[in-house]
């Protein structure tokens, strides 16, 4: 009996530490899912932000090239894409957090859209905040616009192709 017990904990402890080295790698997804070949920048408006722990998420409905309104589908509907993120911790050293990009913030962004075509995307380079109620140019990005915030570092990348409406 007492050695059958030492064998369960002995076997308990071992499912344990395979269970422990296995969970990092299965919490953390591969970037396959995104489209590298193929880099889009979007001018938007902030209509919601998703601040997960492992990747935060800016939802945003794309502007149209006079910067005068947000694009909208057959329905009428503003048409909502995605940025994917590091962690909310890790972007918020960069100062992207809920309160900076609030809803109705003028933003711009490049990103690797999803290979499913769906319209969201992993972010490349650096987000760019325009001030408060003042989009580019028509054309131009919040990186061209007096008193734009940058967030992480880098450009706006140059895109492969003009950003879709929906889906990539």
């Amino acid at each position: 009996m007492r050695k059958l017990r030492a064998l369960s904990i002995a076997g308990l402890a071992v499912l344990i530490s395979a269970g422990a080295a296995v969970m990092p790698a299965q919490s953390h997804h591969s970037f396959a899912m995104f489209d590298d070949s193929k880099v889009y920048v979007f001018t938007g408006v902030v209509v919601r932000i998703n601040p997960d722990a492992n990747h935060l998420q800016i939802y945003f409905a794309p502007l149209n090239e006079e910067r005068k309104t947000v694009l909208r589908d057959s329905a009428g509907k503003p048409i909502v894409w995605a940025v994917e993120m590091a962690g909310s911790a890790e972007v918020a050293r960069e100062g992207v957090t809920v309160n900076t990009f609030k809803p109705g913030t003028i933003m711009s962004v490049g990103l690797h859209p999803l290979r499913s075509s769906q319209p969201a995307g992993d972010r490349q380079g650096g987000l760019f905040r325009c001030p408060e109620n003042t989009p580019p140019a028509p054309g131009a990005h919040c990186d061209s616009v007096e008193g734009h915030v940058l967030h992480g570092e880098g450009a706006l990348p140059e895109p492969t192709e003009p950003a879709p409406a929906q889906g990539g």
